[in-house]
């Protein structure tokens, strides 16, 4: 626990003053969470005798997640040109004799496209106008509903939810934590009345809506882990596992809010 609560104010630390003062500083820290998130998964797919491209995955991340932030024109381009790059690499690697280089194939494309491409809304997000109070809603609304589930799981939980991914999560954690995530909502959306506009039913439709589905990334990592069979995508956070462990949800929640604030909100 002291592990974890030290762990959390280093990050609290550098991540605070990142969001507020956005920029680069910002920038760069996204940018140090999805190319080391896209490492972990590298690792933890070769954990279930993959062997995607480790090279290709970690440069094309960060090369797709620059130009989706600063270089959009550029970013389709991108995108193309690593996974035309992959084809060749796992082609010639079925060649020398690798009979699963189709799926090592098919899992460096998911990394660049799920770490890169989808990766690249956390900053998409925070550059929206008004984009820290954005930030600092859909984000938070996640967090809530993360602590939300845990709570009412451990205390109240008899129902599995997913019991091959996760067999601690629960039904009654699962509603506790979208509860929690409205709350979370009206609460962050009281706080900047006075910078973004938004009624209580948007509110209340955008808590649901974030909590309702970002769970799915934390199964969906929860599937990747279970086939490779190891509990965290790393120990880089002393106390926490990986990186990939906590941005899980926030891959979901980032271009979900993205869009649910540009279609109803600006």
């Amino acid at each position: 626990m002291l592990k974890r609560i030290l762990t959390s104010l280093v990050l609290a630390s550098i991540g605070v003053p990142a969001i507020i003062y956005g920029g680069i500083f910002f920038w760069l820290l996204m940018a140090v969470f999805v190319v080391v998130a896209s490492w972990e998964y590298i690792n933890l797919m070769r954990g279930a005798d993959f062997q995607p491209s480790m090279m290709i995955s970690v440069s094309g991340v960060f090369i797709i997640f620059l130009m989706r932030t600063y270089f959009p024109t550029y970013e389709s381009a991108a995108l193309i040109g690593f996974v035309f790059l992959s084809m060749a690499y796992h082609l010639v690697a079925f060649e020398r004799g690798r009979d699963r280089a189709a799926g090592d194939f098919a899992i460096t494309i998911a990394s660049l496209v799920y770490m890169g491409w989808i990766g690249s809304y956390l900053v998409k997000l925070r550059e929206l106008p008004n984009g820290l109070f954005w930030f600092t809603l859909v984000l938070p609304i996640v967090w809530f509903a993360d602590s939300g589930a845990y709570l009412i799981g451990k205390k109240f939980g008899k129902h599995k939810l997913s019991p091959r991914l996760s067999p601690k999560k629960t039904w009654e954690g699962y509603w506790g934590g979208v509860l929690f995530g409205v709350l979370g909502s009206i609460l962050f959306a009281w706080l900047w009345r006075h910078n973004i506009e938004i009624s209580l039913l948007q509110t209340i439709l955008l808590g649901l809506v974030l909590s309702m589905l970002t769970t799915l990334g934390d199964l969906g990592e929860s599937m990747i882990k279970r086939q490779s069979g190891i509990k965290d995508s790393s120990h880089i956070l002393p106390g926490h596992g990986g990186i990939f462990d906590r941005i899980d949800t926030w891959l979901w929640a980032a271009p979900i809010g993205y869009y649910l604030v540009r279609w109803f909100f600006i």
